[in-house]
């Protein structure tokens, strides 16, 4: 299914995130993270990132001489850069601001190659907010861990400063190699989704980065292992989020792609998982993924990346999240 098609045919809208040119040097942007604060401001974080992605769509069938999957980087810099912008919509999904998040107070030389945070989800827990996302530049190997980035808005200049940088470590014993995707649920300050299904929820302290279990809750297996994509958010009485799948696999030159698709999942109040819709897109694309999701006006506004260069707000009509709810209700768990 294409979600957006659906969206649009039911009078949801598409809406692009771009900010000027001079900013990005005509490299990716991506990955945009949607959240409402308590003052009903539409916030999203859009990441950039310095290359550009090329990916053959057509069955493999005009990959680049690099393979089907490509990194396009300018100058002589390989690194995967990630820098944040944090942005401001009005009611009509239009941006009205915009400001590259400021680190230089807490920025250190990276020690590897993909440096800054990554795929950052927007939060607002007892009047602080944050950008959560993974960093994998602390070590010469690319250990991923999850990290609190607390920032300060000026609102009458609209500049965002980094104040406090947490290292979130993984549940004891702490030593998986990378840990990504943890879904923060906004209406429980400091608890993430570290695993979909089965449901997974851990507590993450904001000041010592100190992390603990605090329960696992088994489902029937999923067709694909479902991670974690937007926060997980409250639709009436239910818990929802939509996850990703992701199909990592080489082409007959043994050259990598990949295929990423999504679902919506549902909790009851509880967090038990009680539906799994089918897989949908978004615009068709193989190389897509949501990072957050937000309830405005009945409706629900949905930020995703397309093809790591584009980046995208989706305003699903209620109506249609009811269909989906309903489809996975139908998942027998």
């Amino acid at each position: 299914m294409n979600l957006v098609e659906k969206a649009v045919q039911h009078g949801g809208k598409l809406a692009p995130l771009v900010i000027p040119h001079g900013l990005t040097s005509g490299t990716g942007l991506m990955n945009p993270s949607i959240f409402i604060d308590d003052k009903g401001q539409i916030l999203v974080n859009l990441r950039h990132v310095n290359y550009t992605l090329y990916h053959a769509e057509n069955e493999q069938k005009f990959p680049s001489r690099f393979g089907p999957l490509s990194y396009l980087h300018p100058e002589k810099d390989q690194r995967l850069v990630t820098t944040n912008y944090l942005c401001r919509l009005n009611d009509d999904l239009e941006m009205t601001h915009h400001a590259k998040v400021d680190t230089s107070e807490l920025d250190v030389a990276p020690m590897w190659e993909f440096v800054g945070e990554e795929d950052c989800r927007v939060v607002q827990w007892l009047d602080d907010y944050y950008l959560v996302g993974v960093r994998r530049d602390t070590t010469t190997n690319g250990v991923g861990r999850m990290e609190y980035s607390r920032i300060e808005i000026d609102w009458d200049n609209w500049a965002v400063k980094e104040v406090r940088r947490v290292r979130i470590k993984a549940p004891a014993p702490d030593t998986s190699y990378c840990e990504k995707n943890w879904i923060p649920v906004l209406d429980k300050p400091y608890h993430f989704i570290k695993w979909t299904m089965p449901t997974e929820l851990v507590y993450a302290n904001p000041i010592s980065g100190e992390c603990e279990q605090v329960f696992v809750r088994h489902t029937k297996p999923a067709p694909k292992d479902q991670r974690g994509s937007s926060q997980v958010i409250r639709w009436g009485s239910m818990y929802i989020s939509i996850t990703h799948e992701v199909d990592l696999f080489k082409n007959y030159l043994k050259q990598k792609d990949a295929i990423y698709r999504h679902r919506l999942v549902v909790w009851d109040q509880e967090l038990n998982v009680v539906g799994l819709s089918k897989e949908f897109s978004f615009l068709d694309a193989r190389v897509e993924f949501c990072v957050g999701a937000a309830v405005h006006k009945s409706n629900l506004l949905v930020s995703f990346g397309f093809q790591d260069n584009a980046a995208f707000v989706l305003e699903v009509p209620g109506l249609v999240v009811e269909d989906l709810i309903m489809e996975a209700l139908a998942y027998e768990n």
